[in-house]
């Protein structure tokens, strides 16, 4: 039961970690220091899509649903599992990625530009 709940609980911070990558330079705009944290996450989101490594998140829940005597994740992972062909079509797979990423490049170009046009704001200079 308690590893059931552990897989769960992975799979909930898990999407919620993948919202931050989506949102989360929006996030930024109203606390502009979390922008670094936002490309750190950005950065890891991406590179496991592009260069395909492996997420610990990923890792965690099959190590808690085996434990649960529960089938783990397939080979292609979270995104593939819960995401593809349930959230989106997977035919609509490439387009997704580039919403995403648009969103990412949208989000990061509002902060600098909420950042640079702060009237009397010494926030920019120590952010960038």
């Amino acid at each position: 039961m308690w590893y059931r709940l552990l897989a769960d609980l992975t799979a909930a911070v898990h999407v919620l970690f993948i919202g931050y990558v989506v949102a989360g330079g929006f996030v930024a705009w109203r606390l502009p220091r979390t922008i670094w944290l936002h490309g750190v996450a950005a950065a890891w989101g991406f590179g496991t899509v592009l260069i395909g490594y492996d997420c610990p998140l990923t890792y965690a829940e099959n190590w808690a649903r085996k434990r649960a005597g529960m089938q783990g994740l397939p080979p292609e992972g979270f995104i593939d599992y819960y995401l593809t062909g349930v959230i989106y079509p997977e035919s609509m797979l490439a387009e997704v990625r580039i919403l995403v990423a648009i969103c990412v490049l949208v989000s990061w170009a509002g902060w600098w530009w909420r950042v640079r046009h702060q009237p009397g704001s010494s926030t920019a200079r120590t952010l960038v």
